[in-house]
């Protein structure tokens, strides 16, 4: 079944939404977290977004941006702004299509049938399958891989290195990975966080990859 993600923070446009595309066949995903966007949207594997630019914490445009970074998942903007500027900035960031409220249930369906038809080749490929040098990180399966080598890794470990990975050669804090794990950096253990981390350079190592991530003492890792 086709997987749609909405990422929209009106629960009464998230629940028309879900109920439009649940009659037309589509599973539907819901985004409760929007700190956590971005790894929800690996996580979950959608076969398109719907996403609005008025988001909390990251706005859709900069997630957008992001994205793009390591996917080409069909996106669609669906927002109350309804100026041509707009529309042109999330074109010009990678959105597939854009579409204002307050819309037509019909219309709407026919661009999602529109834009994967015409996005059907397999964009999975960059969701999924992340690459590091000769390295290949399949966030669906849990492994990382080299050529005829394979090592899994567990939940937090997938986490970490996918965020790592999305933020390539940029140091990344501590905070920012806790908030990653676990939502809210404030109360976890740290100690949680450098056993996992050191978990996963341990895996790293065994496939040929013992300095891959840097610790930047009072600054955080980089993956480089």
């Amino acid at each position: 079944m086709t997987k749609i993600m909405i990422i929209e923070d009106d629960e009464v446009i998230c629940k028309e939404l879900k109920e439009i595309l649940e009659k037309s066949g589509y599973e539907v995903i819901l985004i409760q977290n929007f700190t956590n966007s971005l790894q929800e949207i690996y996580t979950c594997n959608p076969n398109l977004l719907l996403l609005d630019i008025n988001i909390p914490h990251l706005n859709g445009q900069l997630l957008l941006q992001e994205l793009r970074k390591s996917s080409d998942i069909p996106v669609i903007m669906v927002t109350s702004k309804n100026s041509e500027i707009e529309e042109a900035l999330s074109i010009s960031y990678g959105a597939d299509d854009y579409i204002t409220k307050p819309y037509n249930p019909n219309i709407l369906l026919l661009r999602i049938g529109a834009v994967l038809k015409r996005t059907k080749t397999n964009y999975n490929t960059n969701v999924n399958k992340l690459t590091y040098k000769e390295l290949t990180f399949d966030s669906q399966k849990g492994i990382i891989k080299k050529e005829d080598m394979e090592i899994e890794l567990t939940k937090n470990e997938m986490i970490i290195f996918s965020y790592l990975l999305t933020h390539q050669n940029k140091i990344v804090t501590r905070e920012e990975l806790m908030t990653t794990l676990w939502d809210n950096a404030e109360y976890i253990n740290e100690n949680a966080l450098t056993v996992n981390m050191s978990r996963l350079r341990n895996k790293l190592k065994e496939i040929g990859y013992e300095d891959a991530i840097d610790t930047r003492k009072g600054l955080g890792y980089i993956l480089s």
